[in-house]
């Protein structure tokens, strides 16, 4: 295969990948976020002390994150046909990667809200502060770095799992690479695929530390 074949396979899916990250990384915001918020909120001496609801929510986000992904996209696939109307291509595979994704950044969320001091938490108590203008305006701004930083590991992870998704037909890089690098013998489109993945990878990496240590200085 000559370059002027692979350029134009490589930029499609290498957009398709794209598209999958980034809405799933939305979507993983949107709902991990205020899972990792509830998680720590619920515990013992929380904001909104739950034991029933925060272990209720410590299982769901365990058994989300104990699945293989692979298995997970299989598991879904009901799931996903009742959603976006199919079970293969790019908007398919945002359900499974959001639902596998979501779990594992909450935990991240919840890390950092943990490393939050209570004395500051204490404080604006002290001031009147309600519980809910505690999580908006102390715990949230305090960890944003680490939130910051866990969002860029979930990002880093969605990458991976996007590359997965192409053994189902779920578009994309890992798509490419099966198809072609694989299924085909194009050992050089996979090598680039490869080094295309790791490209994207180190980019998002930089960013997102970049931005988590201007948080921190600032």
């Amino acid at each position: 295969m000559t370059w002027d074949e692979m350029a134009p396979l490589l930029w499609e899916n290498t957009w398709q990948t794209a598209q999958m990250v980034l809405w799933s990384t939305l979507f993983t915001a949107l709902l991990g976020l205020p899972l990792g918020v509830a998680l720590i909120v619920t515990d013992r001496g929380g904001l909104f002390p739950s034991w029933t609801l925060n272990r209720v929510l410590a299982l769901v986000v365990n058994i989300g994150r104990s699945l293989p992904f692979i298995i997970l996209m299989i598991a879904v696939i009901p799931f996903t046909r009742m959603i976006v109307g199919t079970t293969i291509g790019t908007a398919a595979t945002v359900v499974p990667l959001t639902l596998g994704a979501a779990p594992f950044f909450a935990r991240l969320v919840e890390t950092s809200l943990r490393e939050v001091g209570a004395d500051k938490v204490q404080a604006a108590h002290a001031m009147g502060a309600s519980r809910t203008t505690i999580i908006g305006k102390v715990l949230l701004p305090e960890a944003m770095p680490g939130l910051v930083a866990g969002l860029t590991v979930t990002v880093v992870a969605l990458i991976s799992y996007s590359a997965m998704a192409g053994a189902i037909g779920g578009g994309g890089l890992g798509d490419l690479a099966i198809r072609y690098g694989y299924q085909r013998f194009e050992t050089t489109l996979m090598v680039i695929t490869v080094v295309v993945l790791v490209v994207i990878v180190q980019l998002v990496q930089t960013l997102g530390d970049t931005v988590a240590r201007r948080l921190q200085r600032g």
